[in-house]
């Protein structure tokens, strides 16, 4: 499956609750939900599990989520490409590896970043694309 980047930075791709994942290994509904209990601190039902993903219409776990109308609405793919990023809303959706091990106060497993973390990690995805813009710009 190639990138899917999210208007947030995410990856759905990546994500174990992206529909075509969730379609090809539905077992792994319950091991998200209790990832996202313990590296987020909420708690999806496993069987409510199965997002299209906001670049769709299609169904998304998220409906609350503030990003999505607000990149909609400025004409733009993303976050990297607003004028002010990282903006409030940005922020209670910026997911960094490091203030999440910092919140757990123990080592992450490789397997549970992978699953749990990476796909999420849109800070640092979006930073890269904006410093990539700016160079193309000059």
């Amino acid at each position: 499956m190639s990138e899917i980047l999210t208007r947030c930075g995410s990856r759905c791709d990546l994500c174990l609750a992206y529909q075509p994942n969730i379609e090809a290994y539905p077992e792994n509904r319950q091991k998200l939900s209790d990832g996202w209990f313990k590296y987020f601190g909420f708690r999806i039902s496993a069987d409510k599990i199965s997002c299209a993903g906001c670049m769709t219409d299609g169904p998304r776990l998220d409906d609350d989520c503030p990003i999505r109308p607000c990149v909609l609405e400025r004409g733009i793919e993303n976050c990297a490409q607003c004028d002010e990023y990282v903006c409030e809303k940005f922020k209670q959706r910026m997911v960094i590896y490091e203030d999440i091990k910092q919140n757990i106060s123990e080592d992450i497993p490789e397997e549970d970043y992978e699953c749990f973390i990476k796909p999420y990690e849109n800070k640092l995805r979006l930073d890269s694309i904006r410093s990539a813009s700016r160079r193309e710009k000059t």
